[in-house]
């Protein structure tokens, strides 16, 4: 197994579309199409966010990530992870992987997240607003919960209004996700 990036663009949207599918699930509504089409339009296009894999010899990835700039370009916030099989180990070994090569930024809503994060190489945490808590890998430059920046984002609302108003769009959209999930490999 080794930790790779996608190559090709189709190659990276069937790992987004798959990733956000495993998120999201099948009875989320738009929500899987929204995150697709807005990393893939907004993201990617800026450069703002990077696709990781834990990938097998075949290159089948048994875990995905998307890492996303923060505002100051310093570091890098785990947006989303999962494994396509359900193995937390994979998922476990990529953001391990990730962290100690990355200026990793991730954020735990409970101790059992907190728990998984820390198995995964993230030993700084911060507390957040809300009950959050914030990890910081070794290679994140903040020193203090004051110096973490936001991720970079794309407008959902924005996104859900040109759906409404462009069925073009909104159908195009749509085609490239499912195309996208049917080509993922495995």
């Amino acid at each position: 197994m080794k930790v790779m990036t996608p190559e090709r663009d189709e190659q990276r949207d069937a790992w987004l579309a798959r990733l956000c599918a495993d998120i999201y699930g099948r009875e989320a509504g738009l929500t899987p199409l929204v995150t697709f089409s807005g990393a893939r339009q907004v993201l990617f296009a800026h450069e703002a966010a990077r696709l990781w894999g834990l990938v097998d010899d075949q290159e089948r990835p048994g875990a995905l990530a998307l890492l996303v700039l923060d505002e100051s370009g310093a570091g890098m916030v785990l947006e989303l992870s999962a494994s396509p099989s359900g193995d937390r180990e994979s998922e476990r070994r990529l953001i391990r992987e990730l962290a100690l090569k990355a200026p990793l930024r991730v954020e735990a809503g409970d101790q059992d997240a907190e728990a998984f994060y820390r198995r995964c190489g993230i030993t700084r945490w911060f507390a957040a607003p809300g009950g959050r808590r914030i990890g910081l890998a070794q290679g994140h430059p903040a020193q203090a919960i004051s110096d973490v920046e936001p991720a970079l984002d794309f407008d959902e609302a924005a996104i859900l209004r040109r759906f409404k108003h462009d069925p073009r769009f909104f159908e195009q959209e749509k085609g490239l996700f499912v195309a996208a999930l049917a080509a993922f490999p495995g």
